[in-house]
């Protein structure tokens, strides 16, 4: 695939990139080693006086920086803008907690003292996605850099932009030559790069079989990796729902970044008491939205980012209507230039469809009825993804029944599926494992080192 920026608006190739030569390759490499060795030595406190500049900088360039995002994957602009600025609350939240996350932990003992210590591992190599294409790096950068690691980026071919201008923001923010690098270069290299002894750690948010490849390779080389893949994720409305906000929320829910995101709302389940009802209001919440040039405010939704994903998107629901489903509204690519499709309701999914069994990447939503919560759950839990699943109901006990048995890894009870610094994200079954944000997050990429300091046997000197 060409490095490259095509505007997803028109089709227009803005901007080519010649892929970082093996010469490139070996000095970004040895200058991650290089500055890993400084980094990891400099207080707390200095890392967060860079780390929060790096916020001010997202804060007082996010207008330009949005532009940026929506040129090259063709999210609304306002939601490109409100991108910067969320990346920034993840700058400010690790600059002020990572000490503390960090912090070694005593350990009762008999025969002396003991304490966990948090220890930064290396160069980590980071493979991120056009989808958020600065959120998705920063929620890695900020907690890796804080944490004392440094971060080499290998961006997706179509936001070379972005990369570049991710670690034009470290660089101003005033962290060390090394300790955040962009490498412009195709998925062809990054084994190679994995098996670099300099390399210590590997994080991706990607596809399912991008994230099979890498967790293969890093384990033949003993890496550790945190992987976090697509999702399916469920939309469960119960009779005792709010059912006008449930279906407001569920509309914003699956076309959020143009149905472009992982944790968007895909699966629609919604009890026979109250289907009707929700089904008049969501088909009449998507059919109305505005579709239109994403530099243009007023517009909701914009262009699939690649002229591949929008062909694939409908390939899978011309496949799910010929097997049997019924069109509520869209359906249809939009003819023109750019790569529009249009925002599209399915019900009536038959089983082994492309819309049941295989995530759908676009403004597409599918809706199943039941008539029991045990029904709500099962169809939730019958799919290979587990990433998050959004439930509305104002009883106690389903509630509970969501919770417990909802296989995910973040459950919103009467609320939309959305990360923030302050929950772990991250998935199970296929849809990866390990977490990012919180303290877990910046621990997974950590030495946890047990120290131990023994009292010799008869000393009478007292132990803390």
């Amino acid at each position: 695939m060409t490095i490259a920026t095509i505007n997803p608006a028109t089709g227009e190739t803005v901007k080519t990139f010649e892929p970082a030569s093996d010469r490139d390759i070996e000095q970004v490499l040895a200058k991650a080693a290089s500055a890993y060795r400084a980094h990891r030595r400099l207080p707390f406190a200095e890392r967060a006086a860079l780390m929060n500049r790096a916020a001010d900088i997202l804060e007082e360039e996010k207008n330009e920086l949005g532009k940026l995002m929506t040129l090259e994957m063709g999210k609304p602009i306002a939601a490109a803008i409100a991108e910067a600025d969320k990346c920034a609350s993840a700058c400010r939240y690790y600059a002020e907690r990572a000490e503390t996350f960090l912090a070694d932990e005593n350990i009762v003992v008999k025969d002396g003292r003991a304490w966990i210590a948090f220890q930064p591992i290396g160069p980590v190599l980071a493979v991120m996605p056009w989808n958020f294409p600065f959120w998705q790096v920063f929620r890695f950068a900020a907690p890796a850099l804080m944490a004392g690691n440094v971060g080499i980026l290998k961006h997706a071919s179509n936001v070379p932009q972005c990369a570049l201008a991710i670690a034009d923001i470290f660089k101003r923010a005033g962290f060390a030559d090394g300790v955040f690098q962009t490498l412009l270069v195709e998925s062809s290299a990054v084994a190679a790069l994995i098996a670099d002894s300099r390399i210590a750690a590997v994080t991706l948010t990607g596809s399912e079989g991008a994230g099979r490849s890498v967790a293969s390779t890093a384990g033949k080389n003993l890496k550790k990796t945190v992987i976090e893949l697509g999702g399916s994720d469920p939309f469960i409305v119960m009779p005792s729902a709010d059912v006008a906000a449930a279906a407001k929320t569920a509309v914003t829910a699956r076309m959020i970044n143009n149905g472009q995101s992982c944790i968007a709302a895909k699966r629609f389940i919604v009890h026979e008491k109250i289907y009707d009802d929700f089904m008049k209001r969501f088909v009449g919440g998507v059919a109305a939205l505005r579709v239109g040039d994403p530099m243009d405010a007023k517009t909701q939704v914009g262009p699939l980012a690649t002229a591949q994903i929008r062909d694939d998107l409908e390939k899978q629901v011309s496949a799910t209507v010929t097997d049997g489903a019924r069109v509520l509204t869209g359906g249809k690519r939009i003819d023109g230039r750019g790569f529009y499709f249009q925002p599209t309701v399915l019900s009536e999914i038959p089983a082994g469809s492309a819309a049941e069994s295989e995530e759908l990447f676009g403004p597409v939503a599918s809706v199943w009825k039941v008539d029991s919560i045990d029904a709500a759950i099962e169809r939730a839990n019958g799919t290979s993804f587990g990433l998050g699943a959004s439930a509305w109901t104002e009883d106690a006990e389903e509630r509970e029944q969501f919770v417990r048995e909802i296989e995910a890894g973040l459950v919103f009870i009467n609320g939309m599926v959305a990360s923030e610094p302050a929950l772990p994200f991250g998935g199970v079954k296929s849809s990866g494992y390990g977490r990012e944000l919180s303290e877990f997050g910046i621990r997974e990429f950590v030495n946890i080192k047990s120290v131990k300091l023994s009292v010799p046997q008869g000393s009478e000197r007292k132990t803390e």
